[in-house]
């Protein structure tokens, strides 16, 4: 459900662009700061990604998607849970929900199989959708976190 709500959304933008709507004369759209903390665990060919996201206002955000994406290829086949969905061969978005002012949305936990193993990787965690709220802030919500081979958690 979370997904169709994200496409949905991205869809109304797209024709919000073409017909001139949001023009001179229309409200500012709200302002909203975005916010992902978590971290990522390599062992072998698998990594886990739980992640939090979060909106540190001062509007509320009505629903969003973040974009994860590994520098090594995925395997063809994932395991992917309720509100995801891989969008190429290194991509996958997930929903998080409406978040409201100074709060944080439930934790989203994602294993993904690679396709080899190797020793390390760049994980970049990203904004897909953002509910139509301005976010001026985009430290906090667009991140590259190295993920070693060892079995250990790196934080971002």
């Amino acid at each position: 459900m979370r997904m169709r709500s994200w496409v949905l959304g991205a869809c109304g933008a797209v024709v919000m662009a073409a017909s001139g709507a949001g023009a001179a004369g229309a409200a500012p759209a709200p302002e909203a700061d975005l916010v992902f903390h978590g971290s990522a665990v390599m062992n072998g060919d698998q990594v886990e990604v739980a992640l939090t996201p979060g909106d540190n206002g001062p509007s509320a955000v009505p629903d969003a998607s973040v974009l994860l994406r590994w520098s090594v290829p995925l395997a063809d086949a994932q395991r992917l849970p309720g509100g995801c969905a891989r969008t190429d061969e290194r991509t996958v978005v997930c929903g998080t929900g409406a978040l409201g002012v100074d709060q944080v949305g439930e934790k989203i936990k994602v294993t993904v199989r690679l396709k080899e193993k190797p020793s390390q990787l760049t994980l970049e965690v990203d904004t897909a959708w953002n509910g139509g709220v301005v976010d001026k802030n985009r430290a906090n919500d667009q991140l590259k976190v190295l993920v070693l081979g060892t079995g250990d958690a790196y934080v971002f």
